[in-house]
């Protein structure tokens, strides 16, 4: 058992669902599989399940547990800071695709 680290800059949604509750509501939570750490108090950049660059959100908790399935997950609430404009997702994503979703090398 072991905590899994992200990096900084990048929150990425696996759930579309999850996703829009953020974008409708201002805040939301995402549930990922394993322990990891979320950089609580700073903001990040949200991305799509397609790896889409969508918004600034910030992350308010970050809690690791055991569900009662005995996975290991960890919730990640967030509260959305501003959309981003059609330029900043195009060069935000862009950028990840080449430095974190294993764009070109």
């Amino acid at each position: 058992m072991g905590f899994q680290t992200e990096f900084n800059s990048v929150c990425k949604f696996k759930s579309d669902q999850e996703l829009y509750e953020l974008l409708e509501y201002g805040r939301g939570k995402m549930v990922k599989k394993g322990f990891r750490v979320f950089p609580t108090g700073q903001k990040v950049i949200a991305y799509s399940p397609d790896n889409v660059a969508v918004a600034i959100v910030k992350i308010v908790a970050s809690i690791a547990e055991i569900n009662f399935q005995s996975e290991e997950v960890t919730e990640v609430e967030m509260e959305l800071i501003r959309k981003l404009t059609e330029e900043e997702s195009r060069v935000q994503t862009q950028l990840a695709d080449e430095m974190f979703f294993g764009g070109r090398a």
